[in-house]
């Protein structure tokens, strides 16, 4: 009969624990429809994003021209390419690393 009585306990926990679950649910759908708006990613086209380099660029031209010669402003460098050989190389270094990585799970 214990073991009934304890049963039934755990089955009225699990009641209210699923009601508290749903009501979390229906709480986080509410603040979801709220907030979830700003949530995705924005796609920039090329052309948005060259404007918007642009428009930086003037920003920062002005607060060298407001500062004079004491502002001391870090260009940014050009993005670089790697080329083919070093691409084969760091790919084959990575088939390498997983390669070891399978053998130690093979091995366990």
């Amino acid at each position: 009969m214990d073991n009934l009585a304890a049963v039934i306990r755990l089955l009225k926990k699990q009641g209210r624990l699923t009601k508290e679950l749903r009501g979390i649910g229906a709480a986080l759908a509410a603040f979801g429809h709220v907030y979830g708006k700003g949530t995705g990613t924005r796609k920039l086209s090329a052309s948005a994003r060259a404007r918007i380099a642009a428009a930086q660029r003037a920003r920062w031209a002005k607060v060298r021209e407001n500062a004079g010669k004491s502002a001391k402003v870090v260009p940014i460098r050009g993005k670089r390419t790697l080329s083919a050989a070093a691409r084969k190389r760091m790919a084959a270094a990575q088939r390498a690393r997983w390669a070891k990585v399978k053998a130690a799970k093979r091995m366990a």
